[in-house]
């Protein structure tokens, strides 16, 4: 009897501590998360982690989406939930599960993988010499590592044309909402700088400069939408409701910045479609001066009519860029370290403090010259040249093979939509701080995985290598050729007929 009461009570004791642990591990969530919604993804773990593991593109997309158009601040309601938290660390771990567990994921490296890698390794550099290393890391681990990942994850991930559709649809319905909260803002007078130019408050996005830039990158893929044919008439719809909306927002934000980029946007697409470089030149002055007129740029407190010779807003970008030039020349190999030219600005800058503020570099290229020096300037001109050209030959290769069985104007669409973000990114990034962001590493992501698709469903055919080759033998053969037999007969005094060279007497010149 003894020994059954004493089972007893020990099955008890063991039940008690089991439900207090249960209990224990039910309250924890609570404390780490204080808002009973984001209470709410932990039910849907399970579920959530089959997902992942089947769809490791879709959740770094999810992450790059949210990092780069910054939706949880928009939309405040969806900042306690953690989703920019929740999705990189699921996009960490299918990462390496696909890569090292089940080797679904292929991994190659590519020419821009290493042209990207150098100057991203140039940067990591930079940080152990730079003016405040701590400073530097911070701002190494807080986003710049996150990016460099990135890059290199949806580069891998990103295979086959249904993710470059997803890819594009994503990216245009982020923006959509992004440029709905800013013409909702602007109605409403909420977050206005300057009086008249609209921003959304209490983000990252809280600059007009910025929030154009943001805007300008998903206008390119709507213009590729709606001005592909093929890609069906939704898309279409959706493409020409983007380009609408996202050339309004620019238009408030009053950043002439934002209005270059939508020009140089559109000139890409224009390339394709007017011939006469002359009459795109003209449409296009013309084009920005309604672009210009319709923004009020001139209704402006800084940059605006009111202000006699250079605006106080363009003599901050010039002290801003004054003392960038001198960081980078008194630092011409690393710069003065990543994140850190505000923390250096009076050390470098021209002008006194009576004469103005301290002002970021609003320049992407003076950003990176002061902040990777020289060196990395040089590695990050030639990274934009490269990936320039990768999409560049995505898009012939892609023509060329049009009509074929196995094209896909979808994928057209997407290219050309990023290389026309990219040109839009280089015109507007002349004005905006964007060197150690998202947006071109995206760009260089998705050029990467778009030349890999290319590659491996377009390859080059050997008989058309050949023949390009032996074509271009044959006509340096030709030039070698004609060159030698110049200069044979020059050598003997003849001439092409092989004549000697020798002036016609005057009275035959004066009888003819």
């Amino acid at each position: 009897m003894q020994t059954y009461e004493a089972a007893r009570a020990f099955a008890n004791r063991y039940q008690m501590i089991v439900s207090t642990v249960y209990c224990a591990l039910a309250i924890l969530p609570s404390i780490f998360f204080p808002h009973p919604i984001a209470l709410l993804p932990l039910a849907l773990i399970p579920v959530g982690l089959l997902f992942i593991l089947k769809k490791p593109f879709v959740v770094c997309l999810i992450f790059i989406m949210f990092s780069f158009f910054r939706l949880h601040e928009v939309f405040p309601q969806l900042d306690p939930i953690k989703i920019p938290l929740l999705t990189a660390l699921a996009s960490y771990f299918v990462l390496a599960w696909h890569i090292i567990l089940t080797q679904k994921v292929k991994v190659y490296w590519r020419h821009e993988h290493t042209i990207f890698a150098r100057f991203f390794g140039w940067v990591v550099i930079g940080i152990v010499f730079s003016s405040y290393p701590p400073a530097a890391f911070g701002s190494f681990t807080s986003v710049y590592i996150k990016i460099g990942i990135m890059v290199l994850a949806i580069s891998w991930l990103m295979t086959e044309k249904e993710h470059f559709k997803l890819a594009h649809f994503l990216i245009i319905c982020s923006g959509l909402a992004v440029g709905y909260v800013t013409l909702y803002n602007n109605a409403n007078g909420i977050g206005m700088v300057e009086e008249t130019r609209v921003t959304i408050p209490g983000t990252s996005l809280g600059d007009p400069n910025d929030l154009s830039l943001v805007l300008s990158f998903p206008m390119s893929y709507a213009i590729a939408f709606a001005a592909t044919k093929g890609t069906g008439k939704f898309r279409t719809l959706l493409g020409l409701i983007g380009f609408v909306t996202f050339i309004s927002a620019i238009i408030a934000t009053q950043s002439r910045g934002g209005l270059l980029a939508t020009v140089a946007v559109l000139g890409m697409f224009g390339l394709r479609i007017i011939k006469s470089k002359l009459l795109l030149i003209s449409i296009g002055s013309f084009g920005l001066m309604i672009l210009v007129a319709a923004a009020g740029i001139s209704d402006r407190k800084s940059g605006g009519a009111a202000e006699e010779g250079v605006d106080a807003s363009a003599m901050g970008r010039i002290h801003a860029w004054e003392a960038a030039f001198n960081m980078a020349l008194r630092n011409p190999m690393t710069g003065v370290g990543l994140s850190l030219f505000l923390d250096n600005y009076w050390n470098y800058a021209t002008h006194s403090r009576a004469e103005g503020t301290a002002h970021v570099t609003h320049s992407t290229w003076f950003q990176i010259m002061s902040e990777s020096g020289f060196v990395g300037f040089g590695l990050f001109i030639f990274l934009i040249f490269t990936i320039f050209m990768s999409i560049r030959s995505s898009i012939e290769r892609l023509d060329r093979n049009r009509g074929s069985p196995e094209y896909d104007p979808h994928i057209t669409a997407i290219a050309m939509g990023t290389y026309a973000g990219l040109t839009g990114f280089c015109v507007s990034g002349t004005f905006l701080s964007q060197g150690f962001l998202w947006p071109v590493y995206i760009i260089t992501a998705i050029s990467i995985a778009l030349a890999n698709y290319v590659d491996r469903v377009y390859p080059v055919d050997e008989q058309e290598t050949t023949e390009t080759t032996d074509s271009t033998k044959e006509s340096i053969v030709k030039k070698s050729r004609h060159v030698l037999h110049g200069d044979f007969l020059h050598r003997n005094g003849l001439n092409g007929k092989g004549l000697p060279h020798a002036k016609r007497p005057q009275g035959m010149v004066k009888k003819q």
